[in-house]
């Protein structure tokens, strides 16, 4: 694991998530099964709704650890948000592994050859988007500190 961290740094946990999530933007309008794109169908804009949040969170970190501050209550809030989002994430993962489960049910119908590439391709990219969700809240804890905010005012030197 900390070969993980020493060649996933922060900095390429925060562009890595960006491409994935980007990627994942674009390919939560493509249906598997007609290898085609569905721009118009309402349940295909959720996933990227959702990951304004994750964005907004990508950013907070980005600057407490560039302006080296702690954590405060707003950043506390987008994470535990985050967290739920997460298990959105996980749903999607494991939706996309059933649907790729059931090729050999539909062996008969014409199922495009893209089929089991683009679905793997998707699925990976959904599993690397959890584990570096993961890997950004451990970032957190290290860099910007844990969420203690019963002693902030005995840090603060109210004479100045």
């Amino acid at each position: 694991m900390k070969n993980v961290f020493k060649l996933l740094t922060w900095k390429r946990c925060i562009y890595f998530s960006i491409a994935v999530l980007t990627l994942l933007i674009v390919f939560s309008f493509y249906g598997l099964y007609s290898n085609t794109f569905y721009v118009l169908k309402p349940d295909n804009y959720i996933f990227p709704l959702l990951t304004l949040v994750h964005f907004t969170f990508l950013y907070v970190l980005w600057f407490k650890i560039e302006e080296d501050e702690l954590t405060d209550p707003l950043m506390r809030n987008v994470e535990y948000t985050l967290y739920v989002i997460c298990l959105v994430y996980l749903y999607e993962a494991f939706e996309t592994a059933r649907i790729l489960m059931t090729y050999s049910e539909f062996e008969n119908y014409v199922i495009p050859e893209t089929f089991l590439p683009m679905g793997t391709f998707i699925l990976s990219l959904q599993i690397l988007l959890l584990m570096l969700t993961l890997i950004s809240f451990k970032y957190r804890k290290d860099f910007v500190g844990a969420y203690t905010f019963d002693n902030i005012n005995q840090h603060i030197d109210s004479w100045e």
